[in-house]
């Protein structure tokens, strides 16, 4: 037994070599006797050199205190941790002390000391090495300038606003060139625009000096700047970046606030059981959201509802090896069917508008049937005139009715061109229909939010 120990100690130090940080059954507690309480649970996780990293998790989840460990700021109390090849379990002082040195830190509220101006606050962290005053004032200046402060070396912290402050703490934070920056909450007390800047600066930064971040954040704007992001719930680790759209509680929220290129990052990144998930649980919040309000009336949420509709309809088509997927919108007032997220021979968003009597869609909007055409020019209902249009060429089309919970066909949903010019088959239609159906209020709501921007079109045209 004791002998396997060792073997697991011994594996631990060469894969402690290989990664920045490494984390092996960590296990941390607060308080004594019948007050202790467990915050983290087993934790395993590997960095690499010159990974970005966040880590979210709600409140109390030990994120905070995970960070803390790897910095060196807590004690190691079971469990394993290498932190840049140096264990950090019974770690002495002197090798502690080597170790934080290596380490830059940037805090929320930024932690500058108010009486003394910038180039001051990163000498700071500079006069841990055993460098000249000279050296030392140099160092700080070329990390100012680095961040953009280069006229702002004399200012106090009450003269700075509060993103030229988290240059500052950044500055301080990169001075040494450290090879890991911990970065707790780096953007909470800033607004959307200068978050981003603060984070893609950290980013250029950090990689120029080719050194690993771990970010803790709740904000969802910046999570696109990771090459990996782990979730804690209740003191356990999750290290799957998909899981992360599930684990959100509010996820029509997320998406609202959320830049379209994280979203379709995020979605990219799911399975084929978390993307079925992920549908189920935005169909349930979209179908809350309708019975409580008769329109969405969120412009800026709608738009991003479309765009996440787009995103939708390129991963469903990935999972079904197909050239792409489109959705109809059934207009039975105006017999028309129309769709906004279909693609032309290069890839580029076009709107069709086809009567609803017309072509494989049609047929399938007004019967209710399923169809899968091996061969659409072989088929006497195809229309190809909507190829003529686009430019996009039709060799194989699967297509099914969408129903709404009074029995109608409101919307119809086409797979075009199965990958290596084949047909497709019957697990096709029942992956399609099983993705597919569980997207009616999503639906619902892209069709009331076009019906409001065709209302107020046709409003503006007649007031004019």
């Amino acid at each position: 037994m004791r002998g396997g120990c060792q073997q697991k100690i011994e594996a631990d130090k060469v894969m402690a070599l290989e990664f920045t940080i490494v984390a092996n059954q960590l296990n941390h507690y607060y308080g004594s006797g019948s007050l202790r309480r467990q915050i983290l649970f087993d934790i395993n996780l590997e960095i690499q050199p010159g990974e970005i990293v966040i880590m979210t998790g709600p409140s109390g989840s030990g994120k905070t205190t995970l960070l803390t460990l790897i910095g060196g700021l807590r004690t190691v109390q079971e469990g394993n941790l290498y932190v840049l090849g140096q264990t950090m379990a019974g770690v002495s002082s002197s090798r502690l002390k080597k170790v934080r040195r290596q380490i830059g830190f940037i805090f929320q509220d930024h932690n500058l000391l108010s009486s003394l101006n910038a180039i001051k606050n990163v000498e700071m962290a500079a006069a841990l090495y055993p460098i000249s005053a000279e050296e030392s004032q140099a160092k700080s200046k070329v990390a100012l300038e680095a961040v953009g402060l280069g006229k702002y070396l004399h200012s106090r912290p009450d003269q700075l606003s509060g993103g030229q402050k988290q240059r500052v703490a950044i500055a301080r934070a990169l001075v040494n060139q450290p090879q890991v920056i911990l970065a707790d909450e780096p953007t909470a007390s800033l607004d959307g625009h200068t978050g981003r800047e603060i984070v893609e600066l950290m980013q250029k930064l950090a990689k120029q000096q080719s050194c690993t971040i771990i970010l803790v954040t709740h904000d969802n704007r910046i999570l696109d700047i990771a090459d990996r992001i782990i979730s804690l719930e209740d003191g356990r680790l999750s290290t799957s970046r998909g899981e992360l759209l599930l684990n959100l509680s509010n996820l029509t929220s997320f998406i609202a606030n959320t830049d379209s290129g994280q979203i379709k990052n995020l979605v990219n990144q799911l399975s084929n059981t978390q993307f079925s998930e992920f549908l189920g649980k935005l169909n349930s919040e979209l179908k809350q959201m309708l019975n409580t309000i008769n329109l969405l009336t969120n412009h800026s949420f709608d738009l991003k509802l479309q765009t996440t509709l787009q995103v939708i309809s390129l991963k469903i088509a990935q999972l079904l090896q197909a050239k792409q997927v489109t959705f109809f919108i059934v207009d039975r007032k105006h017999q028309i069917l129309w769709s906004k997220n279909a693609r032309g021979k290069d890839g580029e968003l076009i709107n069709i508008e086809i009567p609803i009597d017309t072509g494989i869609a049609g047929h399938v909007a007004t019967t209710g049937e399923t169809l899968n055409i091996p061969d659409p020019y072989n088929d006497a209902r195809f229309n190809p005139k909507i190829d003529r249009d686009s430019g996009f060429r039709s060799r194989s089309i699967l297509c099914l009715p969408i129903i709404n919970s009074q029995g109608e066909v409101f919307a119809v949903v086409e797979a075009l061109n199965k990958q290596g010019n084949i047909p497709f088959d019957k697990r096709d239609e029942e992956r399609f229909y099983e993705l597919t159906q569980s997207l009616e209020f999503a639906v619902q709501s892209s069709i009331l939010y076009a019906q409001s921007r065709m209302a107020l079109s046709k409003a503006t045209s007649f007031a004019e």
